[in-house]
């Protein structure tokens, strides 16, 4: 006979535990996506013998931009998971994941549309261009598309440390 651990648990505390494993698990996956960019990133140096910088500059923008969007992508399944699962718990567990709650009301799914678009992001183009007229222009994209990447980081770090909050 074979006991189960969630035996003198009740159903709702099994699903807040098993949401919780489930977006711990997207955490990693983020994490994963992100630094995959960073090691594209990295790596891109060694590349740079044998590519002219006007083909290996775009190439690293397309990179980071990538990853931005996958990342976006599963930091919105995140919330979209969270959100449903809400409506099924009752006041206690929801108490209980008040702080993953709080992130996203802190720092909502960024809107790729917006976040592409330089003419809604005037701060962060004026950097990446005062930084691609001191260094490359060819290196404007890839400061913008890398403002976007840290900012998608920062939110999985905000969630990761809720997440360590609920453990």
């Amino acid at each position: 006979m074979k006991i189960s651990r969630y035996a003198d648990k009740t159903s709702s505390e099994t699903s807040v535990e098993n949401l919780i494993k489930e977006l711990e698990v997207r955490v990693e996956r983020g994490e994963i996506i992100l630094t995959a960019g960073l090691a594209v990133g990295m790596f891109s140096s060694l590349l740079a013998p044998m590519l002219p910088p006007a083909i290996l500059l775009p190439a690293l923008s397309v990179s980071f931009a990538v990853t931005t969007i996958l990342a976006n992508i599963n930091y919105h399944r995140m919330q979209d998971r969270l959100t449903s699962m809400i409506v099924m718990l009752d006041w206690e567990q929801r108490q209980k994941i008040q702080p993953l709650i709080g992130v996203f009301k802190e720092c909502p799914v960024n809107n790729l549309v917006e976040g592409f678009n330089p003419l809604k992001n005037l701060k962060r183009t004026w950097k990446c261009l005062l930084g691609g007229l001191i260094m490359n222009p060819l290196w404007i994209p890839i400061f913008y598309t890398l403002a976007m990447h840290i900012k998608e980081e920062k939110n999985l770090l905000l969630f990761s440390q809720a997440l360590m909050k609920i453990h």
